[in-house]
């Protein structure tokens, strides 16, 4: 018995979906793992930005704290200097 063009059609859809499906299964758990390592490098991404924010709040502060002090300081020499 000879195979017809829809046979053959057929035939060929078969095996293009089950290729897709035998893919999508050896790939899916490689692009579980990648994305699993994204999150982890994104994590660590927040984690960095956390520790740059107290920094710059450090800094800000040991800032805030010195000008202060100079202003202090301006105008105790601008009384000593009788300045005004």
């Amino acid at each position: 018995m000879a195979l017809t063009k829809v046979d053959i059609k057929h035939i060929q859809q078969g095996i293009k979906s089950t290729v897709k499906d035998a893919v999508v299964e050896a790939v899916d758990p490689y692009f579980a793992a990648i994305q699993k390592d994204f999150n982890n490098v994104y994590g660590r991404f927040d984690d960095i930005g956390k520790r740059f924010d107290k920094i710059e709040k450090l800094i800000l502060a040991d800032y805030k704290r010195r000008i202060e002090k100079l202003e202090l300081e301006v105008r105790e020499v601008r009384d000593l200097l009788s300045i005004k």
